[in-house]
């Protein structure tokens, strides 16, 4: 072990810890192949919330990631959603924020040691999920209501696309034409927040969308792509300084790969708005699940004295929420991919 790593200690699993991770996976794998953003935002919080240190969730999670998003990109291609092309050149730039991510997270650790560690993930976490999912939410609410599709990009992603910066490219699949420049500071940005927090798509997949100028449908099924590229280089980084756990890597694995291919069927059946809908109804939970777990950090690094009754109710209410937030996401995707179905066989 190198460096940080010698300040973390794995944690011991049981039937009900394997259980329960197994179906975090799942639901996870469910969520990502829906809406493409590595559905990590509920894997992270739900190994924390078993006791893993952040590093560690982060590091197992993004190490999981990779093959996931490689079954989930490939079942997308065959249904034409993936710009391969546009995954590739932003994964690579990924890479760059990934660097970063991880020398801010290990420089953290030795620093203020787990619980900052832990307290800088929940902060992360709290911060990019209220501001993603409210945003998002207003979208999915706004297309709802208009009951337009979102095939049309905003204004600023018409502004940038008429902006002719060396060199330019052309993405088929995406229908986009666009300088790179425009898309090399998306791209490091989710590399970063991967890195960080272990789930990129929240900046990758919006990025996408009201930066660039591609559809939802495509945007979260290129989201995969790069989600695969930049996973298997930061696994490897994060594997020098001894932070992957390889037994939650498999356990979380093994519910994911059967989640992932439900969700890429789900995106076949539903309005895109449902897509976006999904995304924002579990980020603003998971956002309070994190929320209530800080104090127990705050308490150990001695910024707060909440008391050990207070931290213990906190915990246990930050759990309790997410799960719902997992029966949530679950819920609504698999109830409007039967909806979705049972309307098309009725036609």
């Amino acid at each position: 072990m190198h460096g940080a790593g010698e300040m973390i200690t794995f944690i011991d699993l049981n039937m009900y810890s394997i259980i329960f991770l197994f179906l975090v996976g799942f639901i996870g794998g469910l969520v990502s192949g829906f809406i493409g953003s590595g559905g990590a935002f509920v894997l992270t919080p739900g190994m924390m919330s078993l006791g893993v240190p952040g590093p560690v969730a982060v590091a197992s999670n993004m190490c999981h990631k990779f093959p996931k998003a490689l079954v989930g990109s490939i079942k997308r291609y065959r249904y034409g959603q993936v710009d391969i092309k546009m995954g590739v050149i932003m994964g690579l730039f990924a890479e760059i924020g990934v660097q970063v991510g991880i020398k801010a997270q290990t420089m953290i650790l030795e620093k203020w040691g787990e619980a900052g560690s832990n307290l800088y993930v929940s902060v992360a976490f709290v911060a990019v999920l209220l501001t993603v999912g409210s945003f998002v939410m207003r979208d999915a609410l706004r297309l709802a209501k208009s009951g337009e599709g979102d095939g049309k990009p905003n204004n600023l992603c018409k502004r940038l696309q008429s902006i002719e910066l060396w060199p330019m490219m052309t993405f088929k699949r995406a229908n986009v034409r666009i300088s790179v420049w425009f898309l090399i500071p998306v791209a490091i940005a989710t590399g970063m927040l991967a890195a960080t927090i272990a789930v990129g798509g929240f900046i990758g997949v919006p990025g996408l969308m009201y930066v660039i100028g591609v559809t939802s449908i495509v945007a979260s099924a290129t989201e995969l792509v790069i989600a695969f590229v930049m996973g298997l280089g930061g696994t490897l980084i994060w594997a020098y300084y001894g932070m992957v756990d390889i037994r939650l890597t498999l356990i979380i694995l093994g519910g994911s790969l059967f989640g992932v291919q439900l969700g890429a069927i789900g995106t076949t059946y539903v309005k895109e708005y449902m897509i976006k809908m999904v995304m924002a109804v579990i980020m603003l939970i998971v956002a309070l699940s994190r929320f209530l777990a800080m104090p127990k950090y705050l308490d150990k690094l001695s910024l707060t004295n909440f008391g050990d009754t207070t931290v213990s109710i906190l915990s246990k209410t930050s759990f309790g929420v997410m799960v719902v937030a997992l029966l949530i996401g679950a819920g609504i995707i698999l109830a409007s991919m039967f909806k979705a179905r049972r309307l098309e066989n009725q036609a």
